[in-house]
């Protein structure tokens, strides 16, 4: 069962800091050469593509995965090093990307969402997406650096084993 657990805990970490570093290095970077216009558009038809069944199991399973992995390998073996790595593990999971994620992109995303573009005069565009891109990219950054610190120490935890 640990086994099992681990293995399906580690390839969502790995599957959702797949998905925010492909926006660090590449969805974000192409989105960045469209217009002011275009840019709020193609933010706001992703923001609502992205809330589906796949990427909340990914995105939310590994918020309850990776603590129940560090229960069990405390169960199994006390508090070894691989129970401290998991532990951080899922501190750093459920602050920097979830807690990141819900405190800071969300919010952007939201404010996003019920600005009408169609209504708005070409200023209020451009300011509307320099308060929201530079922001969301830089907290996009944090979560994944968070994500990616979370699946190291995992893997760890794993090697460990």
């Amino acid at each position: 069962m640990y086994k099992i657990l681990m293995t399906v805990t580690i390839m969502l970490l790995g599957l959702i800091a797949g998905l925010f570093y492909s926006y660090s290095c590449s969805v974000n970077t192409g989105l960045g050469r469209l217009t002011d216009s275009d840019y709020l558009k193609a933010m706001q038809s992703i923001n609502k593509i992205i809330l589906n069944p796949w990427f909340f199991i990914i995105f939310i399973g590994t918020l309850f995965l990776l603590p129940l992995a560090t229960w069990l390998s405390y169960e199994r073996a006390g508090t070894d090093q691989r129970f401290y790595l998991l532990l951080a593990a899922s501190i750093v999971y459920a602050i920097g990307v979830f807690g990141v994620t819900g405190m800071g992109n969300v919010p952007l995303n939201e404010a996003l969402a019920r600005f009408n573009i169609e209504t708005a005069s070409l200023q209020e565009i451009h300011v509307h997406r320099s308060a929201f891109e530079v922001p969301w990219n830089k907290l996009n950054l944090i979560r994944t650096c968070a994500n990616l610190l979370s699946l190291l120490l995992a893997l760890m935890a794993v090697i460990k084993s």
